[in-house]
């Protein structure tokens, strides 16, 4: 039935499947920066407070009796943390991109998004009208700033950016920040990639440029990336969180999130916390070897390498595959032009990394 398009797809070199990579490759892929996917003192703690519970599902809703004490614990956390009045947990990143914009963005407002915001939220966006949403160029502030103030609409102005960017593993300016602020427009921030990863206390963006947070911004960050698990959290005013708990459809229609994935996150939150000095030396270290060998300065562990050819590309990646080692090999519709992303987690051998960047810069490929 839609053997044409996949035909396409096949050409264009864009054709994607899942594949089961031999577990003996060096992960330089994933998003699993910390490294916590494999820390079984973590998962066996999880497993234990999940164990006292009387129930290890999460049943229903969070507004039915799917909210549990392991839910409330880890939100408590984070707000306490992260300097939040209020806090809830969803299922997923995806899920919390579709709650903040469908939600927040009311009949009158006017969304302005990053041009290279998570598909998730692009995706979102198509729920609104299409007076109600506007696009300014990727970290451009300025752009933001001329489209704000030539706003016409009469309701809340809304921004919606991304801590780090996770295909491009930049920052977003502080200056956007500053916008917001003059504007009294309210902030969603998108730290799924910057949350364990930046910041003094290993916070995300908001930590990073010493940010307190006000009732104007809006914090998301996921737990299957830095934290080793699964699911994602929304930080706000309790205004806001209030407002999301009674209009946000993933929230009201979802089962809630994990126990264990929860009690787990919780766990690696604590791990975060307590050795943040030896894991920000060691992403310190990663980015030094990265910037000796292949020239790049990065403030975050995605390290984007422009290819611009479909099928160079996957050339490059089986190359490496036959080298011991796994990156990602990232083409359209995910990135404008294709592009070798690595990863420069700290759980991967010093001795590896210097030998991978090695490899790619001896195919010439950053060039």
């Amino acid at each position: 039935m839609y053997s044409k398009e996949l035909e396409s797809i096949k050409k264009s070199n864009r054709f994607r499947t899942r594949e089961l990579f031999d577990d003996n490759l060096v992960d330089l892929a994933s998003n699993d920066y910390l490294g916590l996917s494999t820390n079984k003192i973590l998962f066996q703690n999880a497993y234990e407070n999940v164990l006292k519970e009387n129930y290890h599902s999460p049943k229903a809703s969070m507004l039915v009796n799917g909210y549990s004490k392991i839910h409330k614990k880890f939100e408590d956390r984070l707000c306490e943390v992260n300097g939040f009045e209020a806090g809830v947990i969803v299922g997923s990143g995806f899920l919390a991109n579709i709650s903040m914009i469908e939600a927040l963005v009311r009949k009158n407002d006017t969304l302005f998004i990053d041009e290279e915001y998570h598909a998730s939220g692009i995706l979102a966006t198509k729920l609104l009208k299409s007076e109600q949403v506007v696009v300014f160029n990727h970290n451009d502030f300025k752009d933001l700033e001329k489209k704000i103030s030539t706003n016409q609409r009469t309701g809340r102005n809304i921004i919606a950016i991304e801590g780090v960017y996770s295909m491009g593993g930049d920052l977003a300016p502080l200056e956007i920040f500053e916008i917001a602020n003059k504007k009294k427009a309210i902030l969603i921030v998108d730290e799924a990639h910057s949350f364990g990863v930046i910041g003094n206390n290993l916070l995300g963006i908001f930590d990073y440029y010493k940010i307190k947070p006000n009732k104007y911004h809006v914090k998301m960050g996921t737990l299957g990336k830095a934290y080793g698990s699964y699911g994602a959290y929304i930080l706000a005013s309790k205004q806001i969180i209030d407002f999301l708990t009674n209009r946000a459809k993933p929230i009201i229609y979802s089962t809630a999130p994990s126990l264990f994935d929860t009690a787990l996150a919780n766990e690696s939150l604590d791990f975060i916390i307590k050795n943040k000095k030896i894991l920000k030396e060691q992403i310190k270290n990663n980015l030094t070897i990265i910037k000796n060998i292949l020239g790049l300065n990065s403030q975050s562990l995605i390290i984007p390498i422009l290819i611009g050819d479909n099928k160079k590309v996957k050339m490059i990646q089986e190359n490496l595959k036959k080298n011991g080692f796994l990156v990602g090999a990232i083409r359209q519709p995910t990135v404008k032009e294709a592009i070798i992303r690595l990863i420069a987690k700290i759980d991967i051998n010093k001795d590896d990394l210097t030998k991978v960047c090695n490899l790619l810069k001896d195919s010439n490929v950053n060039k």
